[in-house]
């Protein structure tokens, strides 16, 4: 099958020939339909996790079952299916009570194992972690689902508990910001969108953020606590750095909530973090791991009613070849959307 790969870290990925995985006992062997290009794959590039070389990338995928493993009793060869990032082992105390997001045996495409910048995916555990995509549901917005906008989707309705009519800071237009702004909207709750790229400030107001603020050139919790008058009940760093941590801490009233979403890599030790904030407004910091299988209904529901779009979120899309010079450029990108890969095309 045709793949995108890198032998070291940081190496210039390629696109080349490599062998097709076979289907793992109690899991599946996906053909790809689509499949996303995350900043988390970059920060695995980029060596901020521990994955073995040589790899393929991605993590954000749809496409159809191919082959079935030993085992499996839920599905079929032809099944148009998505899959969390997280691939629960089934067996364990959290994936039993329906935590699979937090695994501690979990596999993760494009991590622990071979991801889906290719043409077949090998997924685990597929009777947990498998999710069948809707007739109506294209592969594009169900390969959303696997990891910004489910992710989105938790932190705001699992985590942080959003009620109507509060107010959602949003800090990173990117995919799984605009996604949470979308998301947010659909619950009910007045937002605002911080970015320093105006193109995606434009991309969030046309989404239905109440509020924008171009980081860089505002003071973003002074701006925030204006609009909101006192703060926001709910801050959201979908970026990731030491400086969008803290304007989403710092963007919060008294007894607000924060939910990390965008990782954050130690530069310089751990982050620094506005701890005294925290403790004087009492303030709750969550963070947000994807979702499980389990939790999808809810979500796919309203993508069927209309309510949430994630199709509309993709900003374009690409082939292998292209997705293996993106990849690399992804931490200097100033995207307005998601960009999806076609691996077939």
């Amino acid at each position: 099958m045709r793949a995108v790969v890198y032998d070291e870290i940081g190496a210039t990925p390629e696109v080349r020939e490599v062998s097709p995985p076979e289907a793992p006992a109690g899991g599946v062997v996906v053909e790809l339909r689509a499949t996303g290009l995350c900043r988390s794959d970059w920060h695995a590039w980029a060596g901020h996790d521990d994955i073995a070389l040589p790899h393929v990338p991605g993590h954000e995928l749809a496409g159809v079952v191919s082959a079935v493993g030993g085992g499996v009793r839920n599905w079929s060869v032809g099944d148009r299916v998505t899959v969390p990032f997280v691939e629960g082992c089934g067996r364990c105390e959290w994936c039993l009570s329906g935590q699979a997001q937090v695994c501690p045996a979990q596999e993760q495409p494009g991590f622990t194992h071979w991801g889906s910048f290719a043409e077949y995916v090998a997924l685990h555990a597929a009777d947990t972690n498998l999710v069948a995509v809707p007739d109506g549901v294209s592969f594009e917005a169900a390969a959303a689902l696997g990891c910004r906008f489910a992710t989105a989707w938790r932190a705001l309705t699992g985590r942080a508990a959003v009620q109507a009519g509060e107010w959602v800071t949003v800090v990173g237009a990117g995919g799984v910001g605009l996604s949470t702004v979308m998301i947010a909207k659909a619950l009910g709750a007045r937002v605002v969108a911080v970015d320093r790229n105006a193109g995606a400030l434009a991309a969030a107001e046309e989404l239905g953020a109440d509020a924008v603020v171009v980081a860089g050139v505002s003071d973003v919790p002074a701006a925030v606590h204006e609009v909101t008058s006192g703060g926001s009940h709910v801050a959201v760093d979908a970026v990731g750095s030491e400086a969008t941590c803290a304007n989403a801490i710092l963007s919060l009233r008294r007894r607000g909530r924060h939910v990390q979403v965008g990782l954050l890599p130690a530069v310089d030790g751990h982050p620094r973090v506005p701890m005294g904030r925290v403790i004087a407004w009492e303030l709750d910091l969550l963070g947000s791991h994807g979702m499980a299988a389990v939790d999808y209904p809810a979500m796919l529901a309203l993508i069927a009613s209309g309510e949430l779009r994630p199709e509309s979120l993709v900003e374009r899309v690409v082939g292998l070849e292209e997705a293996a010079r993106l990849l690399p450029v992804m931490d200097r990108a100033t995207p307005t959307g998601m960009t999806m890969i076609d691996p077939l095309g």
